[in-house]
């Protein structure tokens, strides 16, 4: 294990009184628009908070995707018109995050699922025919499953009605960790040119170079007022010749033949003083904004914001520093274990050695008071069993009424003691990212996330 204290700096405190803050609050009027493409009879296009907007079935279950990814040894997720997931529980380890051995027996085999049964494939009739992007794949049971651009699709477990997106989630990060799912969807409805991403802050818009672009808050609608060397530094984001409005984009003439881009009626610009693709950096200049085509909920009263040396953290309402954790399994189905319903086995060996006195002392939940209320269907409030880490049941005594995150538990580290302190960031495998503990970054342009 390797466990990294952060330093803790004489850095300034910025809140939520922040741009950010204010773009949240109208994430429940702003939508993503996309492009509406075949699809087989019952398929659906559902909103999300997190997600944008995602493909489901006819009870409105988002469907998931396994992208194959290339682990320390060996492979996991599915080749292209194949499904690696099995309808049989796996009972050891796979031994592909090396230094870990294979043949290592799993935590709670008598209650483990199966990959088919935490992530149900997408049933296909022996009628059914391909549609659009859609087609019908053979399982190697002889079973049928629709799949989209190739990849097997599957709902999952965690999701209760529609709109829910809490299997896994389309924002990745770089470097070891397990081979994750993510949601899938239709293409957003933007010109040739541009690409949307998902972050901490919602649905980014980048040019077609990864690079953020940006609005002006003295721009007035369809009217660019950055001229001159305004425009040297914030270059307009030129839409071509032939280009016609729709939608949500239209054209600004900022001079005869010359047309820029404008997005909800914002002109934009990108900024020559980037250094790195999809960047929050020019939005540190007053009066410039990132532009989102969907924003991420606003937090739940009592959150606020500061900025360390690992990007915007979140502090709850207890003023200390958030984190959130990660864990995925090391079998040949890579199931996460980082939710309540999974074996919690992972979580108090890697938090408490093993004890579970020792795990609730050094990273205690996140408790929520008791007129506290969720805001979104992104932050939630669970009531938890602290003894074994599951769900409590109801009226149980002793449970504890918790904070959670796309339905996980979020927690405090018994080192922080002031909102800079992040004495519990990347605590645990691979640096948190296979089985630890990480800081909830907002702010992540330059936190460790990938492009």
């Amino acid at each position: 294990m390797r466990y990294l204290f952060a330093a803790a700096g004489a850095l300034a405190v910025a809140f939520t009184a922040s741009a950010f803050a204010a773009d949240a609050s109208k994430s429940t009027a702003m939508r993503e628009d996309y492009i509406r493409p075949p699809m087989p009879a019952g398929f659906q296009i559902v909103p999300t908070e997190l997600e944008g907007p995602v493909f489901a079935d006819s009870k409105g279950m988002t469907f998931y995707i396994w992208p194959y990814k290339t682990m320390r040894v060996g492979n996991a997720g599915d080749n292209e018109n194949m499904s690696a997931c099995d309808t049989k529980p796996t009972t050891e380890t796979a031994g592909m995050m090396s230094p870990y051995p294979p043949g290592l027996v799993l935590p709670e085999l008598d209650k483990r699922l199966s990959c088919a049964q935490v992530w149900p494939p997408a049933y296909a009739s022996d009628t059914d025919k391909p549609v659009g992007n859609f087609s019908v794949i053979t399982r190697s049971d002889g079973k049928k499953q629709w799949a989209f651009n190739k990849k097997a699709l599957y709902t999952s477990i965690l999701d209760k009605q529609p709109g829910d997106v809490m299997g896994a989630t389309g924002r990745r990060e770089r470097g070891d960790g397990p081979a994750e799912r993510e949601p899938v969807g239709p293409a957003p409805n933007i010109p040739p040119g541009f690409a949307v991403i998902t972050t901490a802050k919602g649905r980014l818009l980048l040019n077609d170079k990864n690079y953020s672009v940006y609005t002006y808050d003295k721009d007035q609608p369809n009217k660019s007022n950055c001229v001159g060397t305004c425009a040297e530094m914030w270059a307009p984001v030129i839409a071509p010749a032939a280009i016609q409005p729709t939608g949500e984009w239209s054209v600004v003439e900022r001079a005869p033949g010359v047309r820029q881009w404008a997005f909800r009626k914002k002109p934009l610009y990108t900024s020559t003083q980037d250094t790195k693709t999809w960047s929050y950096q020019g939005s540190d200049t007053p009066g410039w904004r990132n532009v989102f085509t969907q924003v991420a909920p606003a937090f739940p009263q009592g959150f606020t914001v500061v900025d360390n040396e690992v990007g915007e953290t979140l502090i709850g309402p207890n003023g200390r520093a958030v984190y959130f954790y990660t864990c995925g399994d090391d079998s040949k189905d890579q199931l996460a274990c980082d939710h309540p319903a999974a074996p919690q086995a992972y979580r108090i060996a890697v938090c408490g050695g093993g004890s579970v006195e020792k795990c609730n002392q050094r990273w205690p939940y996140l408790q929520a008071a008791a007129d506290a209320k969720s805001t979104s269907r992104s932050w939630t409030i669970m009531e938890i069993d602290p003894k074994t880490g599951h769900h409590a049941t109801p009226g149980q005594a002793g449970a504890i009424r918790v904070w959670a995150f796309r339905d996980r538990p979020l927690f405090n580290f018994f080192g922080d003691t002031k909102p800079l302190d992040l004495y519990g960031n990347t605590w645990g495998e691979f640096n948190g990212k296979r089985n630890g503990f990480r800081a909830f970054v907002v702010r992540d342009d330059f936190f460790d996330a990938a492009n």
